[in-house]
């Protein structure tokens, strides 16, 4: 078969360029479509449920991730499930068969979360973890002050509530999760005696915060052709608010939050820190890429992104992480590979051979060889990463020894034709000595 390919091959020159410039296109067009990333993704499919609850690990074991794992133990295609109770969350990963949809799978998980968080204990949150894979990680920056005019706090403020919901809406990214500084919240410290003097117990004081922090709607008032909304106002705006709320009355004398504790604007229980080169504790972001995406256009559009965010006096973003850096180097090598090879190999047939001619053609096929590669690559949605450029840099030795396997072939056969009068059509003498080597060539390549 071979034989006959590289004969009608030889005989039909016009359908063969037509097919190579019509391939040429096609992988230019593969090459553009193809995800871009540095490292080759081999994790499993997995779902990732996140349930918290402030209560110790054994609690947790006991009544959140024990009948949680129990529920998903009957969905379909799961492999594994593993899980871990601490100190008020519990983590399950739940790991799929090879080749099953993420999405499907988060589907699945979904629907038999449904039947057991009814039986959950009240205050338990349970939520899926990003859509992500376990390199999802490609980004990672930090809020420098170099004017020293914010604090921690205020950068994690900026952090939570400006710069995370801005790369959030960048296409392909799944989550973007604040680490470092100081997330505020309203700290009520009571005064143990004087709740003993007033004979309240501490869960009046939470219910009656609770309480009051909300704000409903009555109805519709036509008066004059006019509609008038009734609204009840209890939305807690900051803590003189905390401080009025009434938690009972004594003699017909109200007792506020403020009679009995001390209402403060402190930071939240910390359990890591963020720091920066020795410069001191900082506040900032990890951005997590989505599942199946390609991960230099990400980071380019992250980029731009941090761009346009206005920041505070005396704030500047830096790049802690950047797997771009690491997908270009990738792609340099694999460049510079081929230039590398192509020159030796030009060289090489020079010297042996004395024919320029000849060292043409692996200067010609060897790119359009690895151009070729990417065909195949960009439908299996293999990205192009270092394993698997590395794997085409490899190759080309290979399809380097087959072509002057060839080349020296043909060109010793053509110098036996010249030295025997030249009888016949060089063509035929040529196709023959291609067809002598082209399928040990062909088979050799196949088993390598």
């Amino acid at each position: 078969m071979i034989d006959r390919i590289i004969e009608w091959c030889s005989r039909n020159k016009v359908f063969v360029y037509f097919s190579m410039l019509i391939f040429i296109i096609w992988s230019v067009w593969s090459v553009y479509n193809i995800p871009l990333d540095a490292i080759p993704d081999l994790s499993d499919t997995q779902v990732i449920v996140y349930a918290k609850w402030d209560r110790p690990p054994q609690i947790i074991e006991d009544q959140v991730t024990f009948p949680i794992v129990s529920s998903l133990l009957g969905t379909p295609k799961v492999k594994d499930i593993r899980a871990f109770s601490d100190y008020g969350y519990s983590y399950i990963y739940i790991i799929f068969d090879d080749n099953t949809d993420v999405y499907w799978a988060r589907s699945r998980v979904l629907e038999y979360l449904s039947k057991v968080t009814s039986e959950l204990p009240q205050g338990v949150k349970v939520e899926l973890g990003p859509d992500a894979s376990g390199i999802g990680w490609i980004y990672s920056y930090i809020l420098y002050d170099e004017s020293g005019n914010n604090s921690l706090s205020d950068l994690r403020t900026f952090q939570d509530w400006h710069l995370k919901y801005e790369l959030q809406s960048v296409k392909g990214v799944s989550e973007v999760a604040s680490i470092g500084g100081f997330t505020k919240q309203y700290q009520i410290i009571v005064n143990p005696d004087a709740l003993y003097a007033y004979n309240i117990p501490i869960s009046a004081v939470i219910s009656s915060v609770k309480s009051s922090n909300q704000e409903m709607g009555a109805r519709l008032l036509d008066i004059t052709g006019r509609e008038y909304m009734v609204t009840i106002k209890g939305y807690l705006k900051d803590k003189n608010d905390i401080e009025e709320v009434i938690l009972k009355n004594v003699d017909g004398i109200p007792v506020r939050v403020k009679d009995v504790a001390r209402v403060v604007l402190g930071p939240d229980i910390r359990r890591g820190v963020a720091e920066f080169n020795g410069a001191g504790e900082t506040a900032g972001g990890i951005v997590v890429m989505r599942y199946n995406e390609n991960a230099l256009n990400v980071i380019k559009r992250v980029k731009e992104k941090l761009n346009d965010v206005k920041l505070p006096d005396g704030v500047k973003i830096i790049s802690t992480y950047d797997r771009s850096e690491l997908i270009y180097k990738s792609i340099d090598t694999l460049r510079k590979s081929l230039i590398q090879e192509m020159i030796v190999v030009a060289v090489i047939i020079i010297m042996f051979l004395w024919h320029f001619t000849s060292s043409i053609i692996p200067i010609i096929t060897l790119p359009l060889a690895v151009l070729f590669s990417f065909i195949p690559l960009s439908y299996m949605r293999i990205t192009s990463n270092i394993m698997s450029l590395g794997g085409i840099a490899i190759a080309i030795g290979d399809m380097i020894d087959a072509a002057i396997g060839v080349i020296e072939n043909s060109h010793k056969r053509l110098s036996d034709w010249k030295i025997s009068g030249g009888r016949g059509n060089y063509k035929v003498v040529l196709i023959d000595a291609i067809k002598e080597v082209g399928r040990p060539s062909f088979f050799s390549l196949l088993v390598i």
